[in-house]
């Protein structure tokens, strides 16, 4: 093993395999971040079943229900609770003095960055995709093709919205805070994807904010990929732009965790 690997390699396999343990470990984990966008999907799907629907059912591509609407933005939400958990147990290692014995131990902080990043990645789109399979009850066709492609979408969402939680989280002392970022910025995030409503279904500044929101093309990315065929009356950026949005953002949030966790500053040690 060359020195490089020895000091960046090994340490975020090492802290990859740290967040899978610990997670297999926290069931209730599991329940926080599959039960509650599920309980979220049924009710506002249930609820507003009757009040909406997209397309016309004679039209090309059918008509498409709430409930099957919500179904992708249901499924980026479950990332987004992932990365969130995840930005929890980057508090924790900090408060129980797990975090300070690795920033002292003379391994890159790269690797830091890399094994967090790619421990919580793993577990959101493991848990997306888990949440995927019950597409059919939402009426949303899947196929093998479909899954594949909706798994390749995923993985850069993840990874994006995982690097955004650890960058949120390098900064933050506590989780009451990051309650605070959660609440002011994590979930308006999701709310202006069009995961909730259509990218064209309000007035136009909204429009524009949603288009601004880099997560509304991770959200579309997840529709195309769904439905290859196209979907009824909704407007939606190509699979092309939407996919280099997404990757755009989840290089530009990973970047600047990096640097956030590369500065060498006295808080670092508390």
């Amino acid at each position: 093993m060359t020195p490089q690997a020895a000091t960046t390699w090994l340490p975020a396999y090492t802290l990859w395999r740290r967040e899978i343990v610990r997670f297999l470990r926290q069931r209730n984990r599991v329940l926080g971040a599959l039960l509650q966008p599920a309980l979220f999907w049924v009710f506002f799907g249930a609820g507003f079943r009757d009040a909406f629907r997209i397309g016309a059912a004679d039209g090309p591509g059918g008509s498409q229900g709430f409930l099957e609407f919500l179904f992708p933005g249901t499924v980026v939400l479950v990332l987004l609770f992932t990365a969130i958990f995840s930005t929890f147990s980057l508090i924790q290692d900090r408060n129980e003095g797990f975090l300070q014995s690795v920033l002292v131990a003379p391994v890159s902080r790269a690797g830091l960055v890399i094994g967090k990043a790619a421990g919580g990645t793993t577990l959101a789109v493991a848990q997306g995709l888990l949440f995927l399979l019950l597409a059919p009850l939402a009426g949303v066709p899947l196929s093998v093709a479909t899954f594949a492609a909706a798994a390749g979408v995923l993985l850069l969402v993840g990874f994006g919205l995982t690097a955004l939680g650890l960058a949120c989280g390098w900064s933050t002392d506590s989780v009451q805070g990051f309650h605070a970022i959660m609440m002011l910025v994590l979930m308006p995030l999701w709310l202006l994807s069009g995961a909730f409503f259509p990218l064209d279904g309000g007035p136009a500044w909204l429009g524009w904010l949603m288009r601004a929101n880099p997560l509304t093309y991770g959200v579309a990315a997840l529709r195309h990929a769904l439905y290859p065929d196209g979907l009824p009356g909704q407007a939606l950026p190509s699979m092309g732009v939407s996919l280099g949005i997404s990757a755009a953002f989840a290089a530009a949030v990973f970047s600047i965790a990096w640097v956030l966790v590369g500065r060498r500053t006295r808080g670092d040690l508390r």
